[in-house]
């Protein structure tokens, strides 16, 4: 069960925390991409359809990345699972026996 526990904590600090911050800049960028085409074409009297649907789906984005990020800490608290914090306590007290051939 601790060689598991070490798996997932690398899955989660490599693979899962890296995920949502990339999902959610990409959210952020789409957003600030669709207002900055909104601003540009209300500058010269054009369509600000596909400004305005940039700009929803990078908030919709980001809603379901902050959800996601916010049902992780439920579950977390719910089951104790300490994924931010992984008990190093136990790794401490190991004991190695080394032999050198005697």
């Amino acid at each position: 069960m601790d060689a598991l526990g070490n798996v997932m904590d690398k899955f989660w600090a490599y693979i899962i925390s890296p995920a949502i911050l990339v999902i959610f800049a990409c959210g952020f960028f789409l957003f600030v991409f669709g207002l900055v085409e909104f601003l540009w074409k209300l500058n010269e009297g054009g369509d600000n359809k596909d400004g305005k649907q940039h700009m929803v789906w990078g908030i919709v984005g980001m809603l379901i990345m902050v959800s996601v990020w916010g049902i992780l800490d439920l579950l977390d608290n719910t089951f104790g699972l300490d994924y931010k914090n992984p008990d190093v306590g136990r790794a401490q007290n190991v004991q190695i026996p080394v032999n050198f051939g005697n």
